[in-house]
């Protein structure tokens, strides 16, 4: 059994378990309509001189479906914490009540369900791409290796393994999107 294909085995399933990762981190970040603090997960703001999430530095709610709610550990960052949700460019409208700022999630608009199911669907496609390349990666390594002595039956069966293991990551990514345009296109 030649180590470099085992490397090239590990490698390309643990990149393939990063990516299926960052695709569940940014669907996380796709707008549905129901207020999810993971909407402002990404949100950075200055903290004593150092870059901090929001999380960070104030308590993140949602107590009801259609707010939610910031309340800082410290006054002072009400402002600073208004100013990086309007920075984040995420179309959201902080409103700063002098305890606590408030985020009021609008309803989405049929066509707005439609282009973030597009968008949902434009990321599963981009985690497939990388699926494929990591694919390409581990067909390579095993090529180079039937031409440098190994087997070329076994090579033969690693290869059908291969697309077996890209086959399951596809459909993990299918059921991914499908599950996001559903929850995106419930009103």
């Amino acid at each position: 059994m030649s180590e470099l294909i085992e490397m090239a085995f590990e490698d390309g399933r643990e990149n393939m378990v990063k990516a299926i990762d960052h695709l569940k981190s940014e669907l996380m970040k796709v707008r549905t309509g129901k207020a999810s603090t993971s909407i402002l997960k990404d949100i950075m703001l200055e903290y004593y001189g150092n870059p901090t999430p929001l999380s960070q530095v104030a308590n993140l709610s949602t107590p009801d479906s259609k707010t939610i709610s910031i309340q800082p550990w410290e006054k002072s960052m009400l402002g600073v914490i208004e100013q990086a949700i309007f920075a984040s460019n995420l179309g959201l409208t902080p409103m700063n009540d002098g305890e606590f700022v408030r985020i009021s999630i609008p309803p989405l608009t049929e066509e707005r369900r439609r282009e973030m199911v597009k968008y949902a669907k434009h990321l599963g496609e981009e985690t497939k791409i990388s699926l494929r390349n990591e694919r390409h990666k581990m067909l390579d390594v095993i090529k180079s290796e039937v031409k440098d002595g190994y087997p070329e039956d076994q090579g033969k069966r690693r290869e059908s393994e291969v697309q077996d293991i890209v086959n399951k990551f596809g459909e993990d990514v299918n059921k991914l999107i499908e599950a996001k345009e559903k929850d995106i296109m419930t009103v």
